[in-house]
């Protein structure tokens, strides 16, 4: 394997430094460096708030040490049921408390079992590699960004009809922008650890990163990678010491408020509210449809499961039928519409009440072995790939994790946090 990895690393390596030498790239370095020299430099910066800004919240010790545990997925998904008008049903109830024990036993206890000394145990790394495959991987994205635009001939943020001509063959790699930005984001992260540059380099790096991972999103009309983009990012941040916690806090509160006037304001241009309506209602009814989903789904899968491995299979390219159309199938007969059946949608679906468990306790151990490594080690990759499979997390909370890259990233995740297991144990 390590020979697989080091062609292909050298392979990558040697495409990214083509790329670099090139007129183009030179110039976009040039003009960046400049740009962010004037940023560092600048007398505006001196203005923004200091790190002790709201001091109250940058001391809270729970906040400091466990904002981004792999228990804020239990927190947020028990939110967003909370958000709901209606209660679920008793069989829900009991399947929504195998799932939250299965996570809590694979993200609390299971860990501690493993990587006690995680000295000389894990895989290294190199910053090269890591910057090689994010840039190679965001070029790629960038390529098929403009097929897609060229083949529904316009922008879809501009013409909102035409983002449904958009073929997944082609906006599929358009989303490799995220790990993509993940993985520069981390080579830079290296860089001010190793105080090869400012933490207001780095700070501006990340925020461009993020700039250009929204330009390009948005321009496609997404919102949901744009939300994994921004997500990622705040979360490395934390971690590497580049973004405050207060940032973090209004940063979130900024972004709830965002998402509710987005949703209030667009429901009242479609008339599907009025102005006297609650502006949570957007919310509460998404939340509404999304657990009646459930409960549906719940009935369907009982004990065992009816489909026993076919709904997440069929997030696999050429399958017949997506995921979440499956969902739609499944719980009313339609193929034409996508359904979202939340992260143990697919579970209950697939194995039933014990597939909840099983691969919610799964789940559980991904993230609390790569939260266990990131925090004992502060190792750059390290911090970008839990943030990466606990954004994922999060937002799968009400989608799923069932796109074919998600999975994947997942898979890749796992694999190496096995490597590490069984190097421990040698």
């Amino acid at each position: 394997m390590s020979v697989i990895y080091s062609t292909l690393t050298s392979m990558i390596n040697k495409i990214s430094d083509e790329f670099h030498k090139s007129f183009l790239f030179t110039l976009i370095f040039s003009i960046l460096e400049f740009i962010e020299n004037q940023w560092v430099n600048s007398f505006f910066k001196k203005l923004y708030p200091k790190e002790d800004f709201l001091g109250f919240i940058g001391n809270n010790q729970i906040l400091k040490n466990h904002l981004f545990n792999p228990l804020i997925v239990l927190f947020l998904f028990a939110l967003f049921l909370l958000l709901s008008m209606n209660r679920p049903s008793n069989s829900l109830v009991v399947t929504l408390a195998i799932a939250f024990i299965g996570f809590f036993i694979g993200a609390v206890i299971l860990p501690r079992y493993f990587l006690n000394d995680t000295d000389g145990n894990l895989l290294e790394f190199k910053r090269k590699d890591i910057y090689s495959i994010g840039f190679c991987l965001t070029i790629l994205s960038i390529v098929f960004f403009f097929i897609c635009i060229a083949s529904v001939g316009g922008i879809p943020l501009l013409k909102p009809s035409i983002r449904y001509l958009l073929k997944p063959a082609f906006t599929m790699p358009v989303f490799l922008i995220i790990p993509g930005t993940c993985l520069i984001a981390s080579a830079y992260l290296k860089d001010f650890q190793d105080e090869k540059i400012t933490r207001s380099q780095a700070r501006f790096r990340f925020i461009f990163l993020l700039a250009m991972d929204c330009a390009f999103l948005l321009l496609l009309g997404y919102r949901t990678p744009l939300l994994a983009a921004f997500l990622i990012i705040i979360i490395m941040g934390f971690y590497g010491n580049i973004v405050s916690i207060w940032e973090v806090v209004v940063g979130a509160a900024i972004g709830v408020g965002a998402i509710i006037g987005i949703g209030y304001f667009r429901s009242l241009g479609e008339m599907t509210i009025t102005t006297s309506t609650n502006p949570f209602y957007t919310l509460q009814s998404r939340a509404d449809f999304t657990l009646h989903v459930l409960n549906l789904l719940d009935f369907i899968g009982g004990n065992f499961g009816i489909t026993h491995g076919h709904l997440l299979a069929s997030a696999i390219p050429g399958s017949d039928l997506g995921p979440r159309m499956m969902v739609g199938k499944l719980i009313a007969w339609r193929t034409e519409v996508t359904v979202t059946p939340t992260l143990i949608g697919q579970m209950v679906v697939d194995f039933g009440k014990v597939g909840v468990f099983l691969e919610m306790c799964i789940l559980g151990f991904i993230l609390g072995i790569g939260f266990k490594i990131m925090q004992k080690t502060k190792n750059f990759f390290y911090i970008g790939i839990y943030s990466l499979i606990l954004t994922y997390s999060i937002l799968g909370i009400e989608t799923g994790i069932l796109d074919i890259q998600v999975l994947l990233y997942f898979a890749i995740s796992i694999l190496i946090y096995l490597i590490c297991i069984g190097k421990a144990r040698t």
